[in-house]
């Protein structure tokens, strides 16, 4: 088919070994790649039941159509896998040049299976894969393992990179790409730990045909015009994902002191102008993209002067500095720094941190530590990572530890993930996102929150949350089937995907279809959610939500949430799938 190779590459780690294996049209006609690739190979390939540590675990890395070219906001590839922290589904998406050079090596999905009896590191080209020696980079941080991968590997190939965290098997470890990337949230750096495997490294050079470049061309105009006119494009220039701490704060959902509060004092000491007004910033960003939502940052002041990052991120600021009332953006730069070393997502450290203030005040815990302790947070990090002391504890994430230190009512999670920047409590759809998210209490399957903070839908209107909620995620399901940026959902509309899809890959789906399509995709994670014993009602948000209001006075009834997961759930059975993923087991 149009777009795609066809083919999908499986390595077998404890042989040695790799294959291809060809794939009929009809099941990039019923993916489209990306996340729906990914599901269907992950619910084929995995035994019911295998551990996420266990070599029987697949980890796999999927392209979309779209992949190879120079679409606006296409440069992205994603992983998907079964994550230790949940025992569930698990998926990630990262932007930089990696897409075209996985893509490049003539398949739409790698599939590494088994496990190694040493430390190794894997590359791979057009012409198949290599196993290399990993002794020597075995228990480095990720910048040095990444350079050292590097050195022997062809010119403009990209490393996908575990930290210590990784080795170690640390549910929050995540894989580090291109020094300052990340496939973030979940895990998946522990799924690679587990196989012995420091990294991988891509070097492919091969194209796909599409169905008709010229359109693609065509459509890419119009996206761009549109962005042109649009205020959020300058917006992502000029500030990036650090704006949501002034419009959070405002609107009282940025998560504070371990999410009892929705608005942090000292916020202006995090935000997006404290950021340009004190640290060198340029703004840079994926191939391809004219948002260039990335801020690539020099610190010029304090003890950290010099230090050099891409970031941080919005969910970085809110997790690290809000959660724990750090109130210097220098200490969450440092902080962040160090996440990336180790190869931990900043997301679950700062909720990490967090909880483990709150376990020292109850007595749960003989770590001492406190709220805005930076130099606290870093040794407790850098334990996370050893497994040393509490480190141990809480490096198999907060679900566990939560119930090992008798605070399952003071801990903050879905299903074993935390939540995102975005207080439930005031954002009541993204309540509802958090809680029927396949992967835990995420964010980004729907990015609602755009929604409800830009007054698109009233954030405490509750009957038909459900619908636009849908229509979001559904959007957005697309989009990772294809795998395109997020934040061009202001641009990529049902008429551009359909566009895009034909263009690319010849298929024609008009909106209803793709809804169908979208829904198979989505019901399909639910259910190996469901297969690997991960039940509906754990579609929940954690109690507190319900019972305690923010500092602020906000609050989320019980009642209004099982309303909105009742339409939800409603409206997904009701809707159906597209037939071809019925075929495949979707």
């Amino acid at each position: 088919m149009k777009g795609f190779h066809n083919r999908v590459l499986f390595v077998d780690l404890e042989r040695r070994g790799w294959r291809y294996e060809d794939l009929p049209d009809e099941v990039p006609a019923a993916t489209l790649g990306g996340k729906g690739l990914g599901t269907y190979l992950l619910r084929r390939e995995n035994p019911r039941g295998v551990a996420a540590l266990s070599p029987e675990n697949r980890f796999i890395i999927t392209t979309g159509p779209l992949s190879d070219t120079t679409v606006w906001g296409s440069a992205r590839f994603g992983i998907c896998t079964k994550g230790p922290a949940t025992g569930g589904f698990l998926e990630s998406y990262c932007g930089g040049r990696g897409a075209a050079l996985i893509k490049g090596c003539g398949v739409d999905a790698v599939v590494i299976e088994g496990a190694s009896d040493q430390p190794v590191y894997l590359t791979f080209d057009q012409h198949g894969v290599s196993f290399v020696d990993g002794d020597r980079i075995w228990g480095m941080e990720t910048h040095a393992a990444e350079e050292a991968m590097l050195a022997s590997a062809p010119e403009k190939s990209i490393a996908l990179t575990i930290g210590p965290a990784g080795e170690q098997q640390v549910a929050m470890a995540c894989v580090k790409v291109e020094r300052w990337r990340s496939l973030g949230r979940g895990g998946c750096g522990a799924v690679l730990g587990s196989k012995n495997v420091k990294g991988l490294v891509f070097s492919g050079t091969l194209r796909c045909d599409v169905a008709d470049r010229q359109r693609l061309n065509d459509i890419n105009k119009r996206i761009a015009q549109a962005g042109s006119e649009n205020p959020v494009s300058e917006a992502y220039r000029k500030l990036g994902t650090p704006m949501q701490v002034a419009i959070t704060n405002t609107q009282g959902c940025f998560p504070t002191r371990y999410w009892t509060r929705g608005r942090f004092e000292s916020w202006e000491n995090l935000s997006a102008e404290y950021m340009n007004e004190n640290f060198d910033v340029r703004a840079t960003g994926c191939p391809y993209c004219f948002l260039r939502c990335t801020k690539h940052s020099i610190v010029r002041h304090g003890r950290h002067a010099g230090l050099e990052i891409e970031g941080p991120e919005f969910e970085t600021i809110y997790a690290l500095a809000g959660l724990n009332e750090l109130d210097s953006l220098e200490e969450v730069v440092w902080l962040n720094d160090l996440c990336d070393r180790l190869g931990i997502d900043t997301m679950s450290a700062g909720n990490l941190a967090g909880f483990a203030v709150e376990a020292y005040k109850r007595g749960k815990s003989d770590f001492p530590i406190d709220y805005n302790q930076p130099d606290r947070m870093a040794e407790l990090f850098r334990l996370i990572a050893r497994r040393e002391g509490v480190g141990a504890v809480l490096a198999n994430g907060i679900k566990s530890a939560a119930a090992e230190l008798d605070l399952e009512e003071v801990a903050v999670h879905v299903k074993g993930l935390e939540p995102a920047g975005f207080d439930p409590r005031v954002l009541k759809g993204m309540g509802l996102s958090y809680a029927t998210a396949a992967r835990g209490a995420c964010h980004l399957r729907g990015t609602f929150y755009k929604a409800e903070l830009s007054g698109q839908v009233e954030k405490d209107v509750i009957p038909g949350k459900a619908v636009h909620m849908i229509d979001y995620e559904d959007r957005a399901g697309i989009s990772d089937c294809m795998v395109l940026c997020r934040f061009f959902r202001d641009f990529i509309l049902w008429d551009e995907l359909s566009e895009l899809i034909a263009a690319s890959t010849g298929l024609i789906y008009d909106r209803p279809t793709l809804e169908r399509f979208a829904n198979g995709i989505t019901q399909a994670t639910r259910a190996f959610n469901q297969r690997e014993g991960i039940e509906p009602k754990e579609d929940r948000l954690p109690r507190r939500f319900f019972t305690a209001a923010t500092g602020e006075g906000a609050s989320l009834s019980e009642e209004d949430f099982n309303q909105m997961l009742a339409e939800y759930n409603q409206l997904r059975t009701e809707r159906g799938s597209l037939a071809g993923q019925e075929l495949l087991g979707m």
